[in-house]
């Protein structure tokens, strides 16, 4: 009897076992609502106060404050964030896909001209920053158009939205609070303060913590205006690169050809050497110019971004300057591309964009993890081919016997496991 009673509660508790647990129900939007009213005032305002934003400031800003449904990446309460499919599904394809010769040739246009129009404000700007005046429109026409594109979303609301349900929740909260700060600090109020859907602000497309680090009242008025001053906008922008570390009177780079025998895998910022060094190797500038004498004794550095499948590179320290405000090479690349086109009427890079042949980011992925355990520094594996991977990868092939190509394309897949 004993083990009858003890065989059947085993199997009341199996079936109970096997009946999956009720989902948990997804709040409604009103219920949503009335959560982030309470998170406003027991979680936000406590932090706000903290870092010094005053109650009236705080109560003005957030009145009447919704969160704004339409923006990505969003988790609400109740809900379980997505899934990142974008390593897995991701066409990993050249990068040459990122330079538009019909976009660059219309940003370069309108670039030269409006850098004819505000030549006296570009020259004490430079004079100020040492920022050359073509690599800042460059930057404003890339960021904003020129300070044309729409900005049509209100940045407290879209920060507060984010802070209290993304998958970035601390950084949106830092950036809310900053935000905050500036309203405190007068320059514009919470109402008029708009921005990308990303938060960004005005035509610099600062985020709030870099306005307040960076922004600067070039035209007097008293104050900090990037949304409708171009001197402010511009000298704004001047002075991000030049507390990020910008070398007055350098270059960006130059666009060169690499000898067949100077591997790629000497590419990387830690792997600088004086001009003169690589220009002893070989190196040539792709134009047929000499290279700048003012520049043969200065660090300088190779970059290859598609490896031997595309245009080749060496960069001074203001390339990597550049990267500080977007972190991707190829952003500072077409930046630098655009900069010359305004300043020299230079076109495309003379390097062709080579084809990789049909990859997914998980391809990459393979790849990164297979040279990882080899004993490579790929830097962060995530499936996309920063410096260290292509200079790992071109080791991998030279002491393979191959001829380093260092860029991940389909025909490795197979030999790199």
């Amino acid at each position: 009897m004993k083990s009858y009673i003890h065989g059947a509660v085993f199997s009341v508790l199996s079936l109970l076992l096997a009946i999956p647990s009720a989902p948990v129900q997804a709040a409604s939007k009103a219920e949503v609502e009335e959560q982030f009213q309470s998170w406003l005032k027991a979680d936000l305002w406590p932090q706000a106060e903290k870092s010094g934003v005053s109650r009236k400031v705080f109560d003005a800003a957030t009145a009447d404050l919704k969160l704004d449904w339409d923006l990505p990446d969003l988790v609400p309460p109740g809900s379980a964030p997505p899934k990142d499919r974008s390593q897995s599904q991701a066409e990993f394809s050249s990068p040459g896909a990122y330079f538009s010769e019909k976009r660059l040739q219309g940003l370069a246009g309108t670039g030269r001209s409006l850098a004819a129009k505000h030549a006296g404000t570009l020259r004490r700007i430079e004079a100020t920053y040492g920022v050359p005046g073509s690599v800042i429109v460059a930057i404003w026409g890339r960021e904003s158009g020129f300070g044309q594109a729409k900005l049509p979303h209100p940045a407290i609301e879209v920060l507060a939205t984010k802070a209290f349900m993304s998958t970035r929740k601390d950084l949106f909260t830092r950036e809310l609070i900053s935000a905050l700060h500036i309203v405190e600090g007068g320059d514009i109020a919470a109402s008029r303060m708009m921005g990308s859907w990303a938060g960004a602000l005005g035509q610099p497309q600062f985020l709030p913590t870099s306005y307040l680090k960076y922004a600067v009242d070039f035209d007097g008025d008293g104050h900090r205006d990037i949304w409708n001053s171009v001197p402010d906008s511009l000298a704004s922008i001047a002075n991000y690169l030049a507390k990020s570390g910008w070398q007055r009177g350098r270059d960006w780079g130059f666009e060169v050809s690499i000898p067949a025998g100077v591997s790629c895998a000497q590419e990387g910022p830690d792997k600088a050497q004086p001009l003169s060094k690589w220009a002893a190797t070989g190196i040539k500038r792709i134009s047929g110019k000499a290279f700048p004498k003012a520049e043969l004794g200065e660090r300088t550095m190779m970059l290859m971004p598609a490896g031997t499948h595309g245009p080749e590179f060496l960069v001074s320290p203001n390339f990597y300057v550049i990267k500080e405000y977007n972190n991707s090479d190829l952003y500072a690349l077409f930046i630098g591309n655009l900069a010359d086109r305004i300043a020299h009427g230079s076109g495309a890079f003379a390097g062709a964009w080579g084809d990789v042949g049909k990859m997914l980011r998980s391809d990459v992925l393979a790849m990164q993890k297979a040279l990882v355990a080899k004993g490579y520094d790929v830097g962060t594996v995530d499936g996309l081919p920063g410096f260290k991977t292509r200079r790992s990868l071109g080791d991998w092939q030279q002491k393979s016997g191959m001829a380093p190509t260092c860029y991940p394309d389909s025909s490795l897949k197979a030999k790199l496991r």
